[in-house]
């Protein structure tokens, strides 16, 4: 298994599996995105992926924040593996090469959502010293 930075040529196989992730958190009519605002946002859109030889099996996507309370952070958007590879330690390899950059480029804290009903995903976290903290809510506004 091989983590590496996405990249443009790998956008399609990503969005594929972003599809795929929106219909495993019972949510598919959120996606908005398609590989072509992948594309042109590529300066803004970043992520990492997981491959098995050629084939990408698993993406981490990313950005960096600013938080009034801790500083810089890292937020990790989504974490996705798929099926037939979950329980085999690609989640975990993606998670750490997140929390390494974010330690890499000084930030305070990592960040990100997880479910209330993915108990696998929440045990996961927690393993690792995860805070969950189920106090606040998110809130979407769409710019338009």
């Amino acid at each position: 298994m091989e983590i590496r930075k996405g990249v443009p040529d790998d956008f399609a196989e990503v969005y594929r599996m972003i599809l795929d992730f929106a219909v495993f958190i019972q949510k598919p009519e959120y996606v908005d995105i398609t590989p072509e605002q992948m594309l042109a946002d590529k300066d803004h859109f970043q992520c990492l992926v997981a491959l098995d030889g050629d084939k990408i099996i698993g993406f981490a996507t990313f950005f960096f924040a600013y938080y009034s309370w801790t500083g810089k952070a890292i937020y990790l958007d989504d974490l996705y593996v798929e099926e037939p590879y979950r329980g085999s330690g690609v989640g975990s390899m993606l998670f750490e090469e997140v929390y390494s950059m974010g330690k890499a480029q000084h930030c305070k804290k990592m960040k990100w959502q997880v479910s209330k009903w993915n108990d696998k995903a929440i045990e996961f976290y927690r393993k690792r010293g995860t805070r969950i903290d189920d106090v606040e809510i998110n809130c979407n506004l769409t710019i338009t």
